[in-house]
């Protein structure tokens, strides 16, 4: 769970820092930098600069650069790369797992694989902020919640979660702020899963909580009326299928809400939740079993349903119909001031990230079969269990009476033995106790998985069964996926178009450099890639012994280790599954070292006001309270009012939470002094690693103060964004929290002697995401010291270059005492509202004209653009994008000038769908051409919109969120 210190590999031999230098002719970071040696010299010298190594000085305080040299092997080639890796899968055991507990085998449909898992037009796509160049990945997502309301029988959904276990604990924040804080209690069934319980139990002592485990069928009037909700489990994790009617009925009397934690695949068969007596209020799960590998346990889409009255409470994002400027359909993030960058010291959760790219495959693999052949698998996998239970219990061995789905419970002489007999045959079975396993069934297995049960049992017995019906209350009549999206994609060849269609209508790192600020939209290289489709990797249960997963174990070490040694750190986990996770664990960490020391009374966290709005809602779940830090004018930590807060508040201050290099941009040369300050009143430092990609290599958090970072392996360490989620977000420590990582979720007692136990489970699986690690494993293992030096170097580079070239143009908002940025930079467009009537909005909408992504818009700073160009974009791209923003400029002046008017011009009409400008009487003050093709390079690269600009207020008023109907449409 948690790695120390040391790497593997061959360390560098050098114990002084490599000089910066300038990058290798060969290797693999020759392609991950985009700037050649040649463009170098050049831009240096626009800097006024004759080295790499005089800009960091310039840039980088030296009180925070670091001599320390990171244990980190020397960069290898790519095929070595692969080649090592190759031998760590290998150590991996590849057993057929039966294990289940909400996690089976699915087969991937293969153009779904090679058209959306592998396709870079899907994984590099950033989060759908800006809806017009998002229709594509939007309309996906419409068929996940489409396709989640329609098996759950409820009227909305999210776009997705991160597993079943942390959405089961965003369903008991969601109850405990519907009896607004009247009620503290929340019931979970004890036949739920137990890594959901364990990750319940987290956020329920977090929360100030009381988490109740109960027998659902024992429930009475006096245990519903003091509890805000209860969690019940269909089928439950033992396979049963439970009639929860009287329980549902029940708790409604009492006020009291009810959570279902649902199979999807079971639903195609088994009565919705939303069709319960009363119906339940939240239906969760994990979509992973459509079409979604197993991983190791993860990424995958975790779902959350709800009725329409809590709405405005469901966490993550939510796709909304809304309209364009001409009264086209329109897809966007509805409601998108729920999100936590706004809610902030409100929230009621801290998820800002979903697992989007898996959420489409799941919505594309339910294309993919149509709700037919859903069923069909469904009943196939239902066929299975029951054929074995049958064959089980004509042999003698005692198994459940109850309908059960996919799960056999078996009573056996000695639970051990059988499944190292079932290991011998290939399979994995679960233990549920000393004399009782279960057996899952899924779409993969096959008569001879179970004949190998039989043979493990010792039974000479037949498959040859009946399979029962399901009892008339259990039974699904409604009807399901009826929207034609669900029933015309049969052929490979309709799918492939479709997914073609989608796909041509977004702007992914396909088509353009996506320069969002703090977003670090770097490059996700292809031999990185290659690995998340190996079996070794992907197939992998994530409760298999481990025993059989020793590769992957010694890559986690490793990844876990040179995590710890770039930041400065003794210790790592790598089971928080997003950076909103990880921002959690480690203020949960530092609670729990407080509590140890009998510092029960701090819990106050001090937050500059430029902060994440994920930040200060963290602090909120973790059950601390957030007190406001102000920024002076240069955008910096004002340190006398920290000093103030942390005096004020000594004998509660339980942390600063920081960003460093700052969410300005800019390397504060205070941040030593800010540690300092912090520690003196007792107070531990909490780094947000948004902005290591500006550190990582010249300078270590741990070195200057930190106690712990969050790392985002979306961002720094090259895992793709995937259209708003996968994401991994890592926390490093220092020696004395090292106790306090986060606890196995199917091991975390937490006793005060478990030296892991200091703090509960976070995510479902020990390693969170740990399938897309591989990615990370092979960037660190590609580029070596010098190479992540370099990487951090140029990227600092990239944005003070593009930074010189705009500022005679747009205001640089802020900058370093030597006039330098950090590795993004923040413009400032408030001035032209007034001088002409141009709205930020409007630059962000104008430039996808350009074939570009808007930068970071609105955020730390209204009316601005906070630009972050990564070192993996060449200087042409640097240069397209510039005369891009300089062009609007002059735009920006001809509307200021009166040339165009206000209300028509190419910036307040942008973006410009080919549909618009083929009208035959074209009315506008601006030329078809100034439209479509402002600059030379554009007619090369040209991306067409599909809609004009999106009317979000339309959105917000009107929300629909599933699958038009075609009635509807028309």
């Amino acid at each position: 769970m948690s790695s120390t210190l040391h790497a593997t590999g061959s360390a560098t031999p050098s114990n002084t820092m490599p000089a910066l230098g300038t990058t290798p002719t060969t290797g693999f970071e020759r392609r991950h930098l985009g700037i050649t040696p040649a463009d170098l010299d050049s831009m240096l010298g626009l800097l006024g600069v004759d080295s790499l190594d005089a800009l960091i000085d310039q840039v980088v305080p030296p009180a925070v650069r670091s001599d320390k040299v990171p244990a980190l092997p020397n960069a290898a080639k790519e095929h070595q790369a692969l080649s090592e890796l190759r031998q760590l899968a290998k150590q991996n055991t590849l057993l057929k797992p039966m294990i289940g507990q909400g996690y089976h085998t699915a087969l991937t449909p293969p153009p779904i694989q090679r058209h959306i898992l592998e396709n870079p037009r899907w994984y590099t796509a950033y989060t759908p902020y800006q809806s017009e160049i998002s229709q594509g990945r939007l309309e996906a997502l419409l068929n996940f919640q489409t396709l989640i309301t329609d098996l759950t029988g409820l009227p909305v959904a999210n776009a997705s979660l991160l597993d079943e276990a942390t959405a089961a604990a965003e369903a008991m924040s969601l109850c405990i702020s519907h009896a607004r804080g009247q009620r503290r209690v929340f019931l979970a069934s004890d036949r739920c899963h137990p890594q959901t319980l364990a990750v319940l139990r987290t956020r329920c002592e977090s929360m100030d909580v009381e988490l109740k485990r109960i027998d659902p069928h024992t429930l009475t009037a006096d245990d519903l009326a003091s509890a805000a909700g209860v969690l019940v489990q269909r089928p439950d994790t033992f396979g049963r299928i439970d009639n929860f009617d009287d329980l549902c009925e029940l708790a409604h009397d009492n006020q009291c809400l009810v959570v279902a934690a649902c199979d999807p695949l079971s639903l195609t068969l088994l009565k919705p939740p939303g069709e319960w007596a009363g119906g339940v209020d939240v239906a969760v799960g994990s979509a992973q079993r459509l079409g979604v590998p197993l991983g190791f346990g993860g990424p995958h889409a975790a779902f959350f349903a709800t009725k329409q009255e809590h709405l405005r409470k469901v966490p993550g994002r939510i796709v909304g119909v809304s309209k364009d400027t001409q009264g086209r359909r329109a897809l966007r993030l509805t409601l998108q001031t729920r999100e936590q960058h706004i809610r902030r010291d409100k929230a009621t959760s801290n998820i800002c990230t979903a697992q989007v790219l898996l959420a489409v495959i799941a919505s594309m693999t339910a294309l993919y079969h149509g709700p037919d052949g859903l069923k069909q698998i469904a009943r196939d996998v239902r066929s299975k269990a029951e054929r074995l239970r049958s064959a089980l219990s004509s042999a003698g061995i005692k198994t459940h009476d109850e309908p059960i789905f996919d799960t056999v419970i078996a009573e056996v002489a000695e639970a051990n033995a059988a499944l190292q007999t079932a290991e011998k045959e290939g399979l994995l079975l679960r233990k549920i106790d000393a004399t009782h396993i279960a057996i899952s069934t899924d779409e993969a297995t096959t008569d001879d998985d179970l004949n190998a049960i039989l043979r493990t049992l010792n039974l000479n017995a037949s498959l040859d069964h009946p399979v029962p019906e399901l009892p008339a209350w259990g039974g699904r009549t409604s009807g399901f996926l009826t929207h034609e999206v669900f029933n015309t994609h049969r052929s490979e060849s309709q799918l492939l178009r479709y997914i073609d269609q989608l796909e041509r209508k977004d702007i992914t790192l396909a088509q353009s450099m996506i320069p969002l600020g703090s977003c670090t939209m770097k490059l996700n290289a292809a031999a990185e890639l290659i690995p998340i489709s190996w079996p070794e990797f992907n197939s992998l249960h994530p409760y298999t012994p481990s025993q059989h997963t020793a590769g992957y174990q010694k890559l986690i070490t490793q990844l876990e280790s040179w995590l710890a040694e770039l930041t400065g750190f003794a210790a790592a986990s790598l089971q928080p599954n997003a950076g909103s996770q990880g921002e959690y664990a480690g203020l949960l960490a530092i609670k729990a070292y407080h509590q140890a020391r009998g510092d029960t009374a701090r819990d106050i966290v001090l937050i500059p006001t430029s902060a994440h709005g994920t930040n200060p809602a963290s602090a909120i779940i973790a059950g601390l309270r957030v007190v406001a830090v102000k920024c002076n004018e240069y955008g910096d930590v004002d340190l006398q009012d920290l000093r103030d807060k942390a005096s004020h508040h000594a004998s509660q201050l339980a942390a600063l939470m920081i960003t460093y290099p700052s969410t300005h941009g800019v390397f504060e040369p205070g941040i030593a002094e800010a540690c300092a300050t912090i520690h003196e009143f007792g107070g531990q430092v909490y780094m947000d690693g948004a902005n290591l990609n500006a550190q990582v290599g010249l300078c270590r958090p741990g070195d200057y103060g930190a106690d712990v970072v969050h790392l985002n392996l979306h961002k720094t360490f090259c895992i793709p964004h995937g259209g708003g989620g996968p994401g991994v977000g890592p926390i490093a420590v220092a020696k004395h929290l090292a106790p306090f990582l986060p606890g196995d979720p199917l091991n975390s007692d937490k006793s005060t002697d478990d030296p892991n136990g200091g703090v509960g489970a976070v995510a479902a699986a020990n390693y969170g995401s740990a399938s897309i690690l591989v990615i990370s494993w092979m960037y660190l293992r590609m580029m070596g010291l010098a190479g992540i030096r370099r990487a951090t170097a140029t990227a600092i580079l990239s944005a003070n270059y593009m930074a010189k070239r705009l500022e005679e143009h747009y205001p640089i908002l802020f900058t370093g005492k030597t006039g330098r940025v950090a590795h993004e930079f923040i413009i400032d467009c408030r001035a032209f509202e007034k001088s002409a009537g141009v709205t930020v909005e409007d630059i962000a909408k104008r430039l996808m004209d350009y074939g570009f992504h808007a930068p970071t818009m609105s955020w730390p700073v209204a009316g601005t653009l906070m630009i972050e160009p990564t070192e993996s974009e060449d200087r042409a791209e640097l240069d397209r994008f510039c005369d891009a923003m300089i062009q609007i400029r002059r735009e920006i002046d001809r509307v200021a000038a009166g040339d165009w008017p206000q209300d028509d011009n190419p910036l307040h009409g942008a973006p410009h769908p080919v549909e618009d400008l083929m009208v035959a009487d074209w009315a506008h003050a601006y030329s078809r051409e100034e439209a479509a093709y402002p600059l030379a390079f554009v007619r090369a690269r040209k991306v067409w919109t599909p809609i004009s600009r999106t009317d979000n207020a339309f959105g917000d008023r009107n929300p629909i969120c599933t699958c038009p109907s075609v009635e509807d449409i028309a």
